[in-house]
């Protein structure tokens, strides 16, 4: 009985979160994107609902992490000396762009 009823909680939360979501991104949009461009449309619920998917198809999720995960290598990159990226693109370019692991 307990199992159920935190299911069906759990159940309505996520989809009354995902209705909020779609009013915002609706409100939004209809608020920001007729006065900024002269040429552009407001969007009903469905459509916001449509752009929220879109988004999170793209740019990856809802959970603060984000949807491209490569950008942790970047932090590796900036922390490299000069002599060391030469390296690693000389082994970028002579493997097909597959980097090869440091032989020690």
């Amino acid at each position: 009985m307990k199992f159920s009823v935190r299911c069906f909680g759990k159940a309505l939360l996520v989809l009354t979160g995902i209705a909020l979501l779609g009013l915002m991104v609706m409100l939004l949009w209809n608020w920001v994107i007729p006065t900024v461009f002269a040429g552009g449309r407001s969007i009903d619920y469905l459509h916001a609902l449509g752009l929220l998917i879109l988004s999170r198809i793209l740019f990856g999720g809802f959970r603060g992490h984000g949807g491209w995960r490569g950008h942790r290598h970047w932090r590796r990159w900036e922390r490299m000396t000069s002599e060391e990226r030469e390296r690693f693109l000389k082994s970028m370019s002579s493997t097909g762009g597959k980097p090869q692991e440091d032989q020690a």
